[in-house]
């Protein structure tokens, strides 16, 4: 069974920056693509990031691309989601979750495990 354990969250003014990690463990991680999706009060989850198994394939979501970055370290089974520019609209819970698939995927129905999620708050 793979758990995963995000960290990172926190609260931070709008133009900062934070970097939110996950940890995996109970599975092969380097075998999987890797997620990260975001859900606000009251919206639907959201896709942000993806990146498959090598790390060499990477897809943003509209809102995020050009701030955000996905990467992977397979030696630490850990995937991290470096955000910089942060805007107030980016507030929500971020989920970590991998995919039953090496390739990226914008689909979260192609990621079985989820973990339980970090808060990021971007004040105006």
């Amino acid at each position: 069974q793979v758990q995963l354990v995000e960290s990172g969250g926190g609260l931070v003014q709008a133009g900062g920056s934070l970097r939110l990690s996950c940890v995996a463990s109970g599975g092969t991680f380097s075998n999987n693509a890797m997620g990260w999706f975001r859900q606000a009060p009251e919206k639907e989850r959201e896709f942000v990031a993806t990146i498959n198994w090598s790390g060499s394939t990477t897809y943003y979501g509209d809102s995020v691309k050009g701030r955000f970055t996905i990467s992977r370290d397979n030696a630490k089974n850990t995937v991290y989601l470096q955000m910089n520019s942060l805007k107030p609209e980016d507030t929500a819970v971020y989920y970590c979750a991998a995919s039953r698939y090496g390739s990226q995927s914008r689909n979260r129905n192609n990621y079985d495990y989820w973990g339980k999620g970090t808060q990021v708050t971007v004040s105006s």
